[in-house]
């Protein structure tokens, strides 16, 4: 089984030896246009005469809905269980993590060699692909289609698919991405960064010369796109400034931060029409070395009702929602998130980054109590992209949402390859429930697709990124652990519960060494090229 499982790797990074990285996959499909396309309708399939005025009656709204909805990315794991909300909503990914075995989760069988650059590489193949076309052609010849990310060739194929886009233009989006961006607006609305100048940078003494006004040279400066790990370098000298120096020189404008002491932080909100909702602050798990092999670099959030104070909470609350109106003014509508700073030396909150769209941390935001007695978050920005009228009072929503009672505990990791190593996989554990003994270790319970059927602490749902004939590589995602309860102390620093969930997955993995130096060539040029970007 395993040499069955070498060579089928081996075929497949021996195709992509043989094929054009730059050439359209031998298995795309013209895409031809459908008359939804050619018509602008004014209102939706599910469009309802009577105005929504109550969580009662969006929840029967959605669980009404006949016009199918897709969620199109690498993996479900953003929107896990958002199916169970809305009628005819269907994953399409690329991964394969389920195994075939959720039925909302449509895999196409067949994949043609090709090297992704980017996530919305990865979507506009799985738009062009014919069994894609051919499946959602067989639901319909219109449809809502939402992504983790997209750009406007992404808006194209869906305009000849006859997908409606449930985002704000790709332009737009990618100009709200701009970290840079994310400052100016903070200030504009009243949302203070950490002290910072924004500018080019040519060489450490002119960094030396910029920071003065900071009145320090321990410094984070960041690019304005991609993620944080990749992009956010610690400088407090000139060694440390001439290992990052081609990035940041490369850079046409760059944030430039005072470095302070600070806890990392995330909060989920959504503006619509009727005002900005607000989830619940949540603590982020960063920088842990044996979860990423990223300085900076995100691994996981915990939501629990004390996380930091009282008056944190209601600082963050208020700041999103100043936020949310600025983004508005801007045009941005629908799902964003914000990463906050808590400087623990003088508990002030400063922004930290925006992201507009689902993040990682959606998949805490949308199944936690409160937004199962009301309904998840990502159902506001399925409505605001809706045709039907809606009047909501976000007000009273927030402030359900805000109450401890409203907020449970849970816990995620994202489990990273972090070792210097590449190797090829011939073992992965399966998706599902996990169950840990006593003595700390883990066995696989039963098959799941919901965090929820993870029923105490030692329990938890994992699902899987990485398989069976699958490259594992320095940053390579291995999977996502959720579980019930913290998985940090309040020192931020990794509980025992989670050292053991963190060993126990690893355990779980095998992999064979790539003895031909030139297939290990390759597999090095996809994990350090093409093959290593952020897909949650």
């Amino acid at each position: 089984m395993v040499v069955t499982h070498l060579m089928q790797g081996l075929r497949r990074l021996f195709s992509r030896l043989m094929s054009h990285s730059s050439a359209a996959p031998d298995g795309g499909a013209s895409i031809p246009a459908s008359k939804a396309s050619q018509e602008r309708h004014s209102t939706g399939a599910n469009s309802m005469t009577k105005k929504l005025t109550s969580i009662s009656d969006v929840r029967r709204f959605f669980h009404n809905n006949k016009e199918p909805v897709y969620f199109i990315s690498a993996t479900n794991f953003n929107l896990l269980g958002i199916g169970d909300w809305v009628g005819n909503f269907r994953h399409i990914n690329y991964i394969n993590c389920f195994d075939d075995k959720q039925k909302n989760v449509f895999v196409p069988k067949e994949k043609f060699p090709r090297d992704f650059e980017s996530i919305e590489d990865i979507n506009n193949y799985l738009l062009e692909h014919k069994e894609v076309i051919d499946y959602v052609r067989s639901r319909g010849e219109q449809g809502v289609a939402a992504f983790l990310m997209f750009d406007e060739h992404t808006e194209e194929i869906c305009e000849q698919l006859g997908l409606r886009v449930a985002f704000p233009p790709a332009k737009l989006r990618s100009r709200m991405d701009n970290k840079i961006e994310t400052v100016r607006i903070g200030n504009k609305a009243g949302v203070p960064s950490v002290p910072n100048v924004l500018a080019k940078v040519d060489s450490y003494q002119h960094l030396m010369e910029i920071c003065e006004e900071l009145g320090t040279t321990d410094l984070v400066i960041q690019s304005a796109y991609g993620d944080s790990g990749h992009t956010t370098f610690f400088v407090s000298n000139e060694d440390e400034y001439y290992r990052h120096a081609e990035e940041i020189e490369a850079e046409e404008e760059v944030k430039i931060m005072k470095r302070i002491n600070c806890r990392g932080s995330a909060i989920e909100a959504c503006a619509t029409r009727c005002g900005t909702v607000v989830g619940p602050l949540m603590t982020e798990l960063v920088g842990f070395k044996t979860l990423t092999p990223y300085k900076g670099g995100w691994c996981g959030n915990e939501m629990f009702a004390g996380a930091f104070s009282q008056e944190v909470r209601d600082k963050a609350q208020e700041y999103t929602n100043k936020f949310g109106e600025a983004l508005s003014e801007e045009g941005y509508r629908g799902y964003f998130e914000l990463d906050f700073l808590i400087d623990i030396d003088t508990n002030d909150v400063y922004l930290g980054e925006l992201n507009p769209r689902v993040t990682g941390a959606s998949s805490l935001t949308n199944v936690a109590a409160f937004a199962h007695s009301d309904v998840p978050l990502f159902l506001f920005h399925l409505l605001e992209f809706s045709d039907q009228d809606f009047d909501i009072d976000i007000q009273a929503v927030n402030d359900r949402w805000a109450h401890p009672d409203s907020i449970d505990s849970w816990s995620q990791l994202v489990i990273k390859h972090t070792d210097e190593t590449v190797d090829l996989l011939t073992q992965a554990p399966q998706s599902g429930v996990w169950r840990m003994a006593e003595d700390g270790n883990i066995a696989f319970d039963h098959y799941d697709s919901h965090p929820h059927a993870a029923e105490s602490e030692q329990e938890a749902f994992f699902m899987r990124i990485s398989g069976v004939g699958d490259f594992r590589y320095e940053g390579a995602d291995l999977g996502i652990l959720i579980t019930r309860g913290r998985l940090m102390d309040d020192d931020f620093q990794l509980t025992e519960r989670a050292k053991a969930w963190i060993d126990g997955i690893r355990g779980q993995y095998a992999g064979q060494s790539l003895q031909d130096p030139v297939v290990e060539q390759v597999a090095v040029s996809h994990a350090v090229g093409g093959g290593n970007f952020k897909i949650l």
